[in-house]
């Protein structure tokens, strides 16, 4: 609260010299406020929230959690077997190879994380943003500042963009380090049984984090429509969580496979084919498109709430 309380003092006398908006007889223009001070007291802001700094941990000790654990469990099945990725029981055959491999623990963690706690970070993310701004009464303080609105929502977006980033590359450089703590670089394998260099890993990785951060980048912008919608940020957290459940169950009834291309989630267990050498592109990219689409629309709507509340 005190550091968006500094901010949108920063924004009414961006120059710190004490000379406020109007102060000088109202001949003085209003200055506006300076973008990279606004974007860097929103990071301070969300970085510093304790629950923040709580759930990055969280998200950081999984991988240490499934390495550990498959460690001493059966060790890796053949790629193309029965339990392999290829054939029934993929998930199974996933977390099978995950074992001590650098390439497979980080996108096995990034995909379960995917399922419900990397979007709980962009649905809290979402309702600080705004509905927990207006709950704490900061919010007004920045409407008063020299910011337009249409400025705060894209300082809003950008933080909740960061974060989820961060989130996901958490997870991602969590799992690298655990599998190479535990199997070195001589368990490296793909799922098509080829063996890639510690390079090749390490831009596979990337690639899934920027996959999968992109998905988060949609579900953030859901959050942030919704909380442009309230001021009780619960309600947000608890909105956005309910649906990715509900995408969850609708995506496996094979009934509704004409809704399937609506869904967000539908595309997230493709973050695998990134194991696949050579790696397939049509998922992935439907993927982007799909979260592009949602990522349009929420911030979108959060645009077109933001500029015509009254207060």
């Amino acid at each position: 609260m005190r550091s968006t309380e500094s901010t949108a003092s920063a924004a009414v006398d961006p120059s710190g010299t004490g000379a406020t908006a109007g102060g000088d007889g109202g001949s003085t223009p209003r200055s506006r406020a300076p973008l990279g001070r606004l974007l860097a007291s929103e990071l301070r802001l969300v970085f510093l929230r304790p629950r923040t700094l709580v759930v990055l941990g969280l998200l950081a000790v999984i991988p240490v959690i499934m390495g550990v654990a498959l460690r001493f469990t059966d060790g890796p099945g053949p790629p193309g077997g029965p339990g392999g990725p290829g054939g029934p029981g993929g998930g199974s055959g996933l977390l099978d190879m995950a074992a001590g491999n650098a390439l497979v623990l980080p996108v096995a963690a990034l995909m379960m994380t995917l399922n419900l706690l990397l979007p709980l970070v962009a649905a809290m993310a979402g309702a600080d943003a705004l509905a927990g701004e207006h709950a704490n009464g900061t919010l007004r303080g920045w409407l008063l500042a020299p910011v337009s609105r249409g400025r705060l929502l894209a300082v809003k977006a950008f933080g909740i963009a960061v974060l989820t980033v961060t989130a996901a590359s958490v997870v991602a450089l969590s799992g690298v380090l655990t599998a190479l703590a535990i199997g070195g670089t001589d368990s490296l394998l793909t799922f098509s049984g080829t063996t890639p260099s510690l390079v090749e890993v390490l831009g596979r990785v990337l690639l899934a984090t920027a996959w999968v951060a992109v998905q988060l980048w949609a579900v953030g912008a859901v959050a942030l429509a919704v909380s442009s919608a309230t001021e009780h940020p619960l309600l947000v957290v608890a909105t956005v969580l309910g649906g990715v459940v509900v995408f969850n169950v609708l995506a496996v009834l094979d009934a509704l496979d004409w809704l399937h291309p609506l869904l967000l989630n539908v595309s997230w267990p493709s973050v695998v084919d990134v194991l696949r050498d050579p790696m397939p592109l049509d998922a992935l990219g439907e993927g982007v498109v799909r979260a592009a689409c949602y990522l349009v629309i929420g911030l979108s709507l959060a645009t077109a709430r933001l500029i015509t509340r009254d207060g």
